[in-house]
């Protein structure tokens, strides 16, 4: 019983989480677009709110509620698609500190992007959440 409470906190985390993966790289998009000052500043505030107030505690909560899931049932790890799913949640870490990185670069001045590449961008976590599901739900090794 509580792996499966640990398990609906985790995905509740991984919802929570990649709602922020997504909207951050949106919020770059618009920020990238804007031109006047006033609208800078708004989006630093909101891009700066959402890393630190959502994507950094839900982050956190996924990989506790993860591992203390591998820990009551460590078998898991003896599976290939676990493997490759952690494998990718290594990489969606450095995609999300990327974004952190990224969101300091707006905050200082020094964006040397346009909208196009954050358009790109933020069809990055699309591509991991599809990996990701579609290696817990069909365990295809």
């Amino acid at each position: 019983m509580l792996y499966l409470w640990v398990k609906a906190l985790h995905i509740i985390s991984i919802v929570c989480w990649f709602a922020g993966l997504f909207y951050l790289p949106r919020l770059f998009v618009y920020h990238a677009m804007s031109d006047d000052q006033t609208s800078r500043e708004r989006f630093c505030i909101m891009e700066r709110k959402l890393y630190r107030g959502i994507m950094i505690p839900s982050m956190i909560a996924t990989l506790v509620f993860g591992l203390w899931m591998l820990h009551l049932h460590p078998g898991l790890l003896k599976m290939g698609w676990m493997h490759a799913k952690l494998a990718l949640v290594l990489l969606l870490i450095g995609y999300h500190h990327v974004c952190g990185a990224q969101l300091k670069a707006f905050a200082r001045g020094q964006n040397a992007r346009g909208h196009v590449f954050y358009r790109w961008f933020n069809e990055v976590p699309v591509l991991f959440l599809l990996a990701i599901v579609i290696l817990v739900v069909v365990k295809p090794f």
